[in-house]
């Protein structure tokens, strides 16, 4: 079984290229001109909201592949691959800089995905310049601490799930966000590879079928219960922190509906949230998780914008198991992407005259950005800290 740890690319030679074409243009500006070009209207660069717990966050990248199955949406690459980032507790930052949310790679076709990924705008925006509060490569707090494993949207890469990410693990959780390859928008691996390149698209161009739905859900079910294996084999101060008697998942949208039927399936699993996926199938047949309820704490949270029929459904028949141990709650003028880093982002797009005020409601909801990301912060953590409490070094 492979492992390769992935730092951050260096940029493309082409991007070198086009850089000192720059340069070499701006050197015979006259005077005037490059007032004007100083003056000129710079894309916008978006801020994530700062993380407050204790401690400061670090974080490694890992490349993991399993020669035991193939990729359902590429088998041409003969191996299943995901990436996944750890952010813990870091012991210090200092001399460490923060990450960019996304990579050189990542955030180039973004952009070029962007107006087809929830209407986002086709330009004005500088996505490789916002900065995460992560610092990879920082040492290790001391002690062992429990875990979570995120899981994203349907066609969302783990890097939208980043400003939840960090505040749990400031406040002393790892977590281990996952890739899901194929299914994710774009994923950056460290090199290319036959069968794919280096920074990997999504097969979807619109909402999954039927078929396409199952096979995104039983893949991911598999990739999280490949992490977690591969997690239990980590060794050196990352794998030392980790507490593995202590296990959690969370999810949005495909991610929820694969952290509550993860916690079914694996019983290494103590606890999980789901953030507003869907248990059932495109066909109305519901997952084993709410047919036949569950035995540990899962949270199912939502939205008022985004509730409907289907997911009262889905999310009643687990909840009309006698004795099952999952809650239902719901967040006020919101809708389904306010539990993703778009619920601070969105409202900066607005704000700049860059997306419409329909567009921000239609995405993330009426409600303030701070009072959304509180409010998201307030219950996952709460619910994860009652049952799966961080207690200090350890």
């Amino acid at each position: 079984m492979e492992t390769t740890e992935a730092t951050s690319p260096l940029i493309s030679r082409r991007a070198v290229t086009r850089a000192g074409l720059l340069a070499a243009s701006l050197a015979v500006l006259t005077p005037a001109a490059a007032r004007a070009a100083a003056l000129a209207p710079r894309d916008l660069v978006l801020r994530l909201p700062a993380p407050t717990g204790p401690y400061p966050v670090g974080a490694t990248t890992l490349h993991l592949v399993d020669p035991s199955r193939n990729d359902p949406w590429a088998p041409e690459i003969g191996v299943r691959e995901v990436m996944v980032t750890v952010l813990h507790p870091a012991r210090t930052v200092r001399g460490y800089p923060r990450a960019p949310q996304l990579t050189p790679g990542e955030a180039g076709l973004f952009t070029f995905l962007a107006p087809a990924v929830h209407g986002l705008p086709e330009a004005g925006v500088d996505w490789a310049a916002t900065l995460t509060h992560t610092h990879p490569g920082a040492p290790v707090a001391r002690g062992r601490r429990p875990v979570l494993l995120y899981s994203p949207g349907g066609g969302e890469a783990r890097t939208m799930g980043t400003s939840l990410a960090e505040e749990l693990a400031s406040h002393g959780w790892v977590v281990v966000t996952v890739d899901h390859p194929g299914d994710a928008s774009q994923v950056e691996f460290p090199a290319a590879r036959p069968g794919r390149d280096k920074v990997r698209q999504s097969v979807f161009t619109g909402p999954p079928d039927a078929e396409q739905f199952r096979t995104m859900i039983d893949t991911r079910l598999a990739d999280v219960r490949f992490v977690l294996d591969r997690l239990e084999a980590l060794e050196g101060p990352l794998g030392r922190a980790l507490d593995l008697g202590r296990v959690g998942i969370l999810g949005h949208s495909a991610g929820g509906t694969t952290a509550a039927q993860a916690l079914y399936d694996d019983r290494r699993f103590a606890a999980a949230v789901n953030l507003e996926g869907y248990l059932d199938q495109v066909d109305g047949t519901l997952f084993p998780v709410a047919r036949d309820g569950v035995d540990r704490p899962l949270l199912l949270l939502g939205t008022d914008g985004f509730r409907d029929a289907r997911l009262d459904r889905s999310w009643g028949a687990l909840l009309a198991h006698p004795g099952a141990r999952a809650r239902r709650r719901q967040l006020a003028d919101a809708d389904h992407w306010v539990f993703t880093d778009y619920a601070a982002l969105v409202p900066q797009l607005q704000a700049a005259g860059l997306t419409t005020e329909a567009d921000r409601v239609r995405l993330v909801g009426a409600i303030e950005a701070g009072a959304a990301v509180r409010a998201v912060r307030r219950q996952v953590r709460g619910f994860l800290g009652a049952r799966l409490p961080v207690g200090g070094d350890q």
